[in-house]
């Protein structure tokens, strides 16, 4: 069954970029590893290079994983709010035009989670 809302609902978010001195909250969910059962957030900088957000904070969240260490970053896709995203690895958050609240997912052709059970 539609719902409809019978007035518009006008309202400052209580999560704006604002709120955050500048950061931007950032969502980075890994496909077929299901042993991280949702997305991570982080408040990013917008001069932080890519390649120090996968360096430092995904590293730190994601390299428990066994696949971690086998990812090769030349070769990973991603996507940006369900659209295909390819980032610069030298680029900055703003440069690659990463917004506040966006959603990046990344995967690894070829990995498959532990034996290849998408965990």
């Amino acid at each position: 069954m539609t719902v409809r809302a019978i007035r518009d609902y006008v309202f400052e978010p209580a999560d704006s970029e604002e709120k955050f001195q500048g950061a931007r909250v950032v969502y980075v969910g890994w496909d077929g590893h299901l042993m991280f059962s949702s997305p991570y957030a982080w408040a990013l900088p917008p001069d932080l290079l890519f390649a120090d957000f996968l360096a430092d904070q995904l590293n730190n969240t994601f390299g428990s994983h066994p696949d971690w260490s086998k990812i090769d970053w030349t070769k990973t896709t991603w996507t940006k709010n369900d659209e295909v995203f390819l980032p610069d690895l030298n680029g900055t958050i703003v440069n690659l035009g990463i917004a506040h609240k966006d959603a990046l997912r990344f995967n690894m052709p070829g990995l498959g989670g532990i034996g290849g059970l998408g965990i």
